[in-house]
Formats: C-alpha cells, structure tokens, sequence
C-alpha cells in the first residue's frame, strides 16, 4: 500500500509530489529568509518538465552566467549540484510516507562523467532513473543531453543513504500531496 492508499501512485500522483515538493521548498525559503546553496537551482534555473512511477524524471536546464566559469561553458562543481538536486528529487517517484520522504537521505557517492562541455546559454534536458532503492540505501542515474538527445554531454551515478526526514517537512509535503489528490479526484 502505497502512501496509505490501495492503489499503486499513478503517474499525476508522482507528478504532484515532486511539484508539491517545489512549492514547499519556496515556501521555506520565504519562511526562513534563507538563501540556500540551491535555491537558485531549485527556483530559477532547473524546470521540472515529467516524472513517472517507475521511478523517472526529467528536468530543462539552461547554463547561465551562475553556472559557467570564466570559459564559458557550465562548471564542473555545477554538474554536481545539478546532478545531485536532481536525482534526490526523482527519489519523489518512490517516495511514500516514512519512505524516502523529502529530501530523506544523503549522499554517500556521485560519480560524475564529463562528456562534452555544455556552453554557455544552452539548455539541455536532464533525465534521471532511480535503478535500486531499499529501506537504507539507494541508486539513481542521470544523464544531461542536448535537447534533441542527439549530444549527452554527462552522465553520474548517485548513491543515497538513508537519513529520515526532517519530521515537519515531511508532514507538510504529505498534507500537500493529499490536498492536491483530493482536489484532483474532486474534479
């Protein structure tokens, strides 16, 4: 039983929850008048386009001015915070409650390939799957690729260990999620 429900989540189901999850990050950026390592990431520069429950996700990113270094082409510790922000959000695919919650988990290991450097001002297509998760640890994949998918600029691996969410924040996406699926199934 998924999320307390008998039905397995459907695909707007994991849609919602990692929208929910955006909008409760905003909301606490505003609420602690905080400017956090990936606020800009989370709020500007990375767009959530698709999300799946076989544990996909796929994100627009444009390498701007914040990302690129004095070469003009995206950062090599920018690939990283992508990669990482990216793959722990798909986690939301798999997510249910006391499982993988909002932002549960940390970062054990994120192996980055650098392919083809992405210039600067181009946006590229970000695809993330989640291989293997378990109740301690887990791996999630992710490639950044041109938007017509003809150049794959990078590719990572990213291992999670299990770290429970921070209890309020994870009651607070759960509310959201519910509120957005009851509105939904109203309609």
């Amino acid at each position: 039983m998924a999320g307390g429900r008998e039905n397995p989540p459907t695909k707007q189901d994991i849609i919602d929850g990692v929208e929910c999850f955006l909008e409760l990050y905003k909301q606490l950026i505003v609420e602690k008048s905080a400017k956090f390592y990936d606020s800009k990431l989370l709020t500007e520069s990375t767009v959530f386009i698709d999300a799946d429950p076989s544990g996909s996700s796929e994100w627009e990113f444009t390498a701007d001015e914040t990302w690129c270094n004095i070469n003009g082409v995206l950062h090599g510790g920018a690939y990283g915070v992508i990669f990482d922000m990216c793959t722990a959000l798909t986690m939301q695919s798999v997510s249910r409650p006391g499982y993988w919650e909002f932002l549960a988990g940390v970062t054990r290991t994120l192996n980055i390939s650098y392919l083809k450097a992405i210039p600067l001002g181009t946006k590229v297509r970000v695809r993330c799957q989640v291989e293997q998760h378990g109740r301690t640890m887990a791996l999630i994949s992710g490639w950044m690729e041109s938007m017509d998918g003809k150049i794959k600029y990078a590719t990572a691996e990213q291992h999670k260990v299990y770290v429970p969410a921070i209890p309020e924040y994870a009651a607070r996406l759960e509310a959201m999620k519910n509120a957005r699926r009851r509105e939904r199934l109203k309609l």
